[in-house]
């Protein structure tokens, strides 16, 4: 395995596209990833009224902002003073000009030398630390999310937590849930729940099923196909996503784990 440059990665990725597909899934198309974001924005607003009662007056950050989405999702739910970051110029730049009433950081999370004195009541870490493939980083990210949260925070952390075994691959590690509840803990967060993102829309990595690694194997020769047929697959699919994550306790693709700081 070579050494990962992530800044690099996802400089190159961004300035190659101002969609979703510079943050989403590579190889299904933007209509595609389009759905994919709609499903994402609309657990996380279940999720968050769940376990934030009162979102408005709320000081909140969003890890890894990209395209911001979820700075969005933030704004739809009310929070009074809403933080981005990123890793890359790129995404700072775009979102600075987009959204000049958010301030927008550039930020390596799993650096604790680039983090801000502030402090936040909910923060947003949605599909970013399966990228940060060393080890010894994620443990920096966790400490440092943990050092950002106020006391009685909620930490909103997406992921694919596995039931299996940790598998590396240059730019995207999977790490099991065994793993990941380790490693927070370690550093000082305590799982409060976990809800499925996925069932239909995104590669079953967790799950053994024949059924849906053969539905996965549709989707991506459709979406090879054409992107356009790709997005109609999706928003014909979309409310039955969203009823089934709601209905089941275990995801089959990624997942948002809520975290409190421990007592």
């Amino acid at each position: 395995m070579g050494q990962f440059d992530p800044e690099a990665y996802w400089e190159k990725r961004l300035r190659a596209s101002t969609g979703l597909t510079g943050v989403g899934y590579l190889g299904l198309g933007e209509p595609f990833n389009r759905w994919m974001y709609r499903v994402r924005q609309a657990v996380f607003a279940r999720v968050a009224r769940t376990h934030l009662p009162r979102i408005a007056g709320l000081d909140v950050l969003d890890i890894g902002s990209g395209t911001g989405q979820y700075l969005d999702a933030w704004r739809s739910l009310g929070a009074a003073r809403i933080v981005g970051s990123d890793l890359t110029v790129t995404a700072v730049e775009r979102l600075s000009q987009a959204m000049p009433d958010v301030r927008v950081l550039r930020m390596d999370i799993s650096d604790s030398a680039a983090l801000p004195d502030d402090r936040f009541d909910a923060i947003t870490c949605m599909d970013v630390l399966f990228h940060v493939v060393d080890d010894a980083k994620l443990e920096q990210a966790l400490a440092n999310l943990k050092r950002l949260l106020k006391p009685g925070g909620v930490l909103f952390l997406s992921d694919i937590f596995v039931h299996g075994q940790d598998h590396k691959q240059e730019h995207f590690t999977t790490r099991s849930l065994a793993t990941y509840t380790a490693a927070l803990e370690r550093n000082g967060l305590r799982v409060v729940q976990r809800h499925p993102v996925f069932h239909l829309l995104n590669r079953p990595l967790d799950s053994d099923s024949p059924l849906l690694h053969r539905w996965w194997g549709l989707v991506m020769r459709l979406c090879k196909l054409h992107p356009g047929l790709g997005g109609a697959l999706a928003a014909a699919v979309y409310p039955l996503e969203l009823l089934l994550v709601r209905l089941r306790r275990e995801g089959v693709s990624a997942e948002i784990m809520v975290c409190v700081p421990q007592a």
